[in-house]
């Protein structure tokens, strides 16, 4: 299934994409997509569903980000070999986690605001895994099976606050806007193998990010495995795996957004997102 959210900022309902592309309301169904919502337990009750029966939605509604809400927002930093490697980082022998403030999550086609005082605002095209089942010391073999489903995260980032202001990567990370997630939340039986996946960004029409998931470090069932060694993953949970080489920050010179920049980006088979830079007012 590939799940989405539409409507008005603050107002949108869950749906789901038909067999043609069209979107069909699900609101008869589930109350919106987040924590238990997504649980494997809500999905296998979705499947059994005929989506055919549900109405369409009219027109070109505004697609919002396809989780209203997370218990919590994980990322890896430092997950692509070619990444950290035009950083200059040494490759983690363990993965990097950090967190992103929930509040940052937006639609995926809505602007990108530019945070007040931000004079080094970044992108970065990531697989979004979203959890479906509490894990905790689960085994690398067994862990996709706690997942509901993946999508696209643009994992925004401040850099001068991510790096050269101290303390925790959090704060570079967590601006409104800084997590457009979408279009669709696409279940984990529609993508067998998360580590052949191709993913892009374009910055004004040029493409600046363009690999493989097979070029991460540690793949997603070994992140899952080795994050509920240190704590309890629930259903909602949201882990953007790291970003490939190609951002701003590894550009020489540097590169970093302005008001009237354009992205486009995309994760083979789940959808492609695009949004327009914004200065803050």
């Amino acid at each position: 299934m590939k799940l989405l959210r539409y409507g008005p900022l603050g107002q949108e309902k869950p749906g789901v994409l038909d067999a043609e592309g069209c979107i069909r309301d699900l609101s008869a169904h589930s109350a919106d997509f987040k924590g238990e919502a997504v649980s494997l337990a809500a999905l296998d009750a979705l499947r059994r569903v005929n989506i055919e029966t549900l109405p369409i939605v009219s027109g070109k509604p505004r697609i919002g980000s396809c989780l209203a809400d997370a218990p919590n927002f994980w990322c890896i930093g430092l997950n692509y070999a070619r990444h950290a490697a035009e950083t200059g980082a040494t490759p983690p022998k363990e993965p990097i986690i950090f967190n992103k403030a929930t509040s940052a999550l937006s639609g995926p086609f809505d602007d990108v605001i530019i945070p007040k005082d931000s004079v080094k605002s970044d992108w970065e095209v990531e697989l979004g895994v979203v959890i479906g089942a509490r894990c905790e010391h689960v085994s690398e073999a067994d862990a996709l099976a706690h997942v509901a489903g993946y999508c696209v995260i643009n994992d925004m980032s401040e850099r001068e606050w991510q790096i050269e202001k101290g303390g925790q990567w959090v704060k570079g990370k967590s601006a409104p806007t800084f997590a457009p997630m979408g279009p669709w939340l696409v279940t984990a039986d529609e993508i067998p193998d998360p580590q052949d996946l191709p993913l892009w960004l374009d910055l004004n029409g040029e493409r600046v990010q363009n690999d493989s998931t097979s070029d991460m470090i540690f793949g997603v069932a070994n992140l899952v495995s080795y994050m509920s060694r240190f704590m309890a993953l629930r259903p909602g949970d949201v882990i953007s795996t790291g970003t490939p080489s190609g951002v701003g920050m590894g550009m020489k010179p540097q590169r970093f957004l302005r008001p009237g920049d354009t992205m486009r980006l995309s994760v083979e088979g789940l959808g492609e997102q695009g949004q327009t830079a914004v200065a803050f007012a």
